[in-house]
């Protein structure tokens, strides 16, 4: 297991940065290792992502002293979404299966969890978001079947897509963390736009099923000074609460957004007009 730790910065401090160096502070090239797990430690709340790939044995995300604690989740709620091959979650000696595109909503005080696959050579991809909670919610299985999507954008726009809402109220409760699945339909490109922030919750994205040979162009930085990130298949990006954060391909995509901070009021935002932008 790798944990890697990503400091927070300053608008002023985004503004100085050249490509190598937001890169290396605002985009994770790595999220999934065939028998491994590899995660991201970001200062903005507190948030730790990543992936957990298993194939051949079980992998359980082991945290202690790097947090202070006894266990990983002793004072830590966890979001979980598969994207790859069948899998199942053990969570204190009950398993459930985990087919691509479910989800599962992980109380704080939960200590014995363990991911694995059905196929080694088709491994699942279990996407897991952390952050800080001071309340244990019940653990929650989460099926795309059992969510009505939230229909957003249009197609003469370009951004005709569905929200399904994992981690949300409408769905289970939760301390801070917010947890989604957008699915960008053939035709359209661009996600969040126009564009808002929210400087309540910070947020990452993990952008997925591009096909080979397209890239995402993610936007970020504030309103007027605004700056990209080229993003591949599987790779993700951390958003502070000042930025915006949007972005077009050069074909449709979809991707997992995570969200932690001051509430979960998923409509709180501070919408950007387009003349603002710059």
């Amino acid at each position: 297991m790798k944990l890697e730790t990503r400091y927070a910065a300053s608008p002023r401090e985004m503004e100085r940065l050249n490509t190598t160096e937001l890169r290396e502070q605002y985009l994770v090239e790595s999220i999934f290792i065939p028998g491994d797990i590899l995660l991201t430690y970001t200062h903005n709340d507190r948030m730790i992502f990543g992936g957990v790939t298993p194939t051949t044995t079980p992998l359980e995300i082991v945290l202690s002293t790097e947090l202070g604690v006894d266990y990983f989740l002793e004072r830590r709620e966890l979001g979980v979404i598969n994207i790859g091959g069948s899998g199942s979650i053990t969570i204190e000696g009950e398993t459930f299966a985990m087919e691509k595109q479910d989800g599962f909503y992980i109380g704080k005080e939960t200590k014995d969890i363990q991911f694995m696959s059905n196929d080694a050579s088709n491994p699942a991809k279990f996407y897991v978001v952390s952050v800080p909670a001071h309340k244990k919610y019940p653990n929650v299985k989460i099926s795309i079947d059992q969510i009505t999507p939230r229909l957003a954008g249009e197609a003469k726009s370009m951004n005709d897509r569905e929200i399904f809402q994992y981690i949300h109220p409408n769905v289970c409760e939760s301390c801070q963390l917010q947890m989604g699945y957008t699915i960008l339909k053939e035709g359209s490109s661009w996600n969040t736009m126009p564009s808002h922030t929210h400087e309540r919750r910070m947020e990452t994205y993990l952008y997925f099923d591009i096909p080979e040979g397209n890239r995402v162009f993610h936007f970020m930085g504030q309103p007027q000074e605004t700056r990209h990130l080229l993003v591949s298949n599987e790779q993700a990006c951390i958003s502070p609460s000042w930025s915006i954060h949007t972005g077009v391909a050069t074909s449709n995509y979809s991707f997992i957004w995570s969200m932690c901070g001051e509430n979960i009021t998923y409509d709180d935002m501070d919408h950007v007009a387009m003349e603002d932008l710059r």
